[in-house]
């Protein structure tokens, strides 16, 4: 796991105090933050709950502003960003270290007598956020007064919003016990706050927290917060203990102190980490969630639900690359369930309604996942009869028509695309601007309709006669007779003939990533050192070559400039893995692992500790961006790590 040192008598690094943090529940809500503690993202909070679970997320308690009065000194644990950019207060100078193992835990100096330990972490399937506090030095002498002050700082919105004064805000606090309960808001959960400390109300607001990310995102950035009251604690005396809950009703008493409930919880969770094989196990966890009666896959976080194409390219990595096969049968059942016209949804909206069904390739990528799961031989008869029933409807809804120009074509390729629309993973549109429409018949969607052809051939031969005449149709009309690559589609735009010859990545899908290949020998060589010379950078491949035009070397800016940078030169750490896999059968494993997957091991240790970015700039040093915590770009290198080590 990641440790941040600082050095000799020099501060931690400012970049890497704005590294980040993620503990995830069971159901789609989480907490998460910075080294630093003062968060840089409007969806960076303590409590954030999930209250139709993945989705219906909502920012309870965001933060706390936590200080140590010792000796007559006052002494800050955490800090704020304010408006315009003013950090205050500033415990970066007595910040010792920072450690994600088992959970985000601080070391503080307070001056040359004390080291305080500050940690967080969310008990997974009880949705509790615990905060505790200690001296940690058993020697330390006993001081006059060791006195922790912490101030939650509450809202009540949308995790996509940002909440401001306003009168409606509810102050009142009911005190039982050892808990403190608010519901700042009548339509929300209740926030249910437990400690070891006495608790007394001081209602107010803190205004104009400023969230840098978002500022760089060209979105709103500035916050108001409530704040109901402050515990106080005696840290000379024992442990400071905070723990946060949200419920929808009366929550029943813990039936043991918050100091005990909270060692309990933490040995149980503790237990629970450890149980993992390894760091990318462990981590890969945080994106298996509860959805109705099963179980999914969240894309991503922070700001991410569960996609359809995401949850089955994921689940290769995370799930049976893991063995955690009984999860991966569930969530693969759950989902046959959805098929409509022989699709499945490639996303369920936030804030409930019907499914939207809207891509060429997540019910392709749903049958690659089935024959990887029943290849493992877990499946009952009974669940592989499901399953490949599931595939037969998806392949007879596209053979005959279906949604969005998705049809196998006279040539056995499956066309697919109407303007305005974007179906494949290349998917970013900005108003209606579709950047990367791909109309016609995609080269990685014609990878994935013969292996998904291919795939059902197994327990249905009356599949084989398109998958031939596909496999023929690829092999006559992708290959560019210039430089032994493959086009990015062919009959672009439904036009006959008409060719886009744009360097892109999704030709390595034909070579690897998938079951089967479309091409071998000098083929599919081109294509792995063309993509390897034009594509390839230390963190993923990049969407578009340098040469093209219309490349875009960095991913930032506006929500425009964002989009239109996208799927233009952007770099997917994702692509690594079908990249790694056609290199190796083009090339074989030696130096593959240190070569290809390093860069990413070394990644864990920056941006979204323990985790792999979303997506990075085309350009060095290819700065991370989107989304710091992405299912598939960790689910790839844990597949990869399985095949390589497997070879």
């Amino acid at each position: 796991m990641t440790r941040i040192e600082r050095s000799d008598q020099s501060p931690i690094d400012d970049a890497r105090l704005e590294d980040e943090w993620l503990e995830a529940d069971a159901f789609g809500g989480f907490a998460s933050g910075t080294v630093g503690t003062m968060r840089t993202r409007r969806y960076q909070a303590l409590l954030l709950a999930a209250t139709q679970p993945p989705a219906g997320r909502v920012v309870l308690v965001n933060g706390v502003e936590a200080w140590l009065d010792m000796n007559g000194r006052r002494i800050p644990l955490t800090m704020q960003h304010y408006a315009p950019d003013v950090r205050y207060p500033d415990a970066s100078a007595s910040l010792l270290s920072f450690d994600t193992e088992p959970w985000p835990t601080w070391r503080f100096r307070i001056g040359e007598e004390a080291v305080v330990l500050a940690e967080v972490f969310v008990a997974k399937e009880s949705r509790e956020t615990v905060l505790r506090w200690r001296l940690e030095d058993a020697a330390t002498p006993a001081f006059e007064a060791a006195r922790l002050e912490v101030r939650p700082l509450v809202s009540g919105r949308d995790y996509h919003a940002l909440h401001h004064e306003n009168p409606a805000f509810s102050f009142n606090a009911t005190l039982d016990g050892e808990r403190v309960q608010w519901q700042p808001y009548g339509d929300l959960p209740v926030i249910c706050a437990t400690s070891n400390g006495a608790y007394e109300h001081a209602p107010d607001w803190y205004r104009n927290f400023c969230y840098v990310r978002e500022r760089e995102r060209g979105l709103d950035f500035v916050e108001d917060l409530a704040t109901p009251g402050v515990f106080t604690f005696d840290l000379a005396r024992a442990e400071a203990v905070l723990i946060l809950h949200a419920h929808a009703g009366h929550e029943k008493p813990l039936g043991e102190s918050a100091f005990a409930h909270a060692s309990h919880v933490a040995s149980r969770e503790a237990e629970r980490r450890a149980a993992f094989g390894s760091r990318l196990a462990r981590s890969a966890d945080a994106y298996v969630v509860n959805r109705n009666v099963g179980r999914t896959i969240i894309a991503g976080f922070p700001w991410f639900t569960d996609w359809g194409r995401d949850t089955f390219i994921s689940m290769r990595g995370l799930l049976l690359a893991s063995g955690r096969h009984q999860e991966a049968e569930s969530i693969l059942l759950e989902w046959a369930d959805t098929i409509s016209e022989g699709m499945v949804p490639n996303r369920f909206p936030d804030s409930g309604g019907l499914p939207e069904y809207n891509a060429v390739d997540a019910s392709l990528w749903f049958i690659v996942a089935v024959h990887d799961y029943l290849a493992t031989g877990h499946a009952h008869a009974a669940t592989t009869t499901r399953l490949q029933h599931a595939a037969d409807a998806i392949l007879d809804g596209y053979a005959r028509g279906t949604r969005f120009d998705i049809a196998a074509d006279a040539d056995g390729l499956l066309r697919a695309g109407v303007p305005g629309v974007q179906l494949t993973w290349m998917d970013a549109k900005a108003g209606d601007w579709v950047v990367t429409p791909r109309i016609g018949k995609p080269v990685e969607v014609q990878a994935l309709w013969i292996n998904a052809l291919s795939i059902a051939c197994a327990w249905s031969p009356r599949w084989q006669a398109l998958r031939d005449r596909a496999r023929q149709a690829f092999a006559e009309r992708f290959v560019d007779p210039d430089t032994r690559t493959l086009h990015d589609v062919v009959d672009a735009d439904h036009e006959p003939g008409k060719l886009d010859r744009a360097m892109r990545p999704n030709q390595i899908f034909a070579v690897g990533g998938l079951p089967f290949s479309l091409v071998d020998g000098e083929i599919a060589r081109a294509v792995v050192d063309q993509v390897e010379a034009q594509l390839l950078t230390p963190l993923g491949l990049r969407t578009l070559a340098p040469s093209d035009p219309a490349y875009r070397p960095r991913y930032a800016g506006g929500v425009l400039e964002r989009d239109g940078a996208y799927h233009q030169g952007t770099v997917w750490p994702w692509l690594i893995g079908p990249f790694v896999e056609a290199w190796v059968r083009v090339h074989g494993t030696a130096g593959a692992r240190e070569r290809f997957l390093a860069p990413l091991h070394a990644h864990l240790d920056r941006y979204g500790l323990d985790h792999i970015s979303e997506v990075a700039d085309g350009d060095a040093p290819h700065t991370p961006g989107g989304t710091p915590f992405q299912a598939w770009s960790l689910a790839e290198l844990l597949r990869i790590e399985k095949l390589l080590g497997a070879a």
